[in-house]
């Protein structure tokens, strides 16, 4: 059942993903990254909301933790991302992009947490 409900969190999770990369190549050009900043920080703003609730069950966890927020976020790309600028030599947006999603990262993250902590 657990590996079911992480394929549904999946199935909802990927497809918005590719939508914000989409959205934010058509708005800004081939080589943004703010699809990627969007979706780093708002699945880190979900991620932290459920774990601040408290004892959520493991199957919303898988669901929303596991599946949606796993499949929505991406270090791999946000790494990538990160090379690419440096290669680019455009290292001041490289740095701050890195610097960006970092800290608008673990501020959703601790965002959600304490909000949904407080609730």
């Amino acid at each position: 059942m657990t590996v079911l409900l992480v394929v549904l969190g999946a199935a909802l999770g990927a497809p918005l993903r590719l939508l914000a990369e989409r959205v934010a190549v058509a708005r800004r050009g081939r080589g943004s990254v703010l699809g990627t900043l969007t979706v780093n920080v708002a699945g880190s703003l979900v991620l932290g909301a459920l774990l601040g609730a408290g004892d959520a069950p493991a199957g919303v966890v898988a669901l929303v933790g596991t599946g949606f927020c796993g499949t929505l976020t991406t270090f791999s790309t946000f790494g990538a991302d990160v090379v690419r600028l440096v290669e680019e030599r455009v290292d001041g947006r490289a740095c701050a992009y890195l610097a960006g999603t970092l800290v608008l990262g673990l501020g959703a993250a601790a965002a959600g947490y304490v909000a949904a902590a407080a609730v």
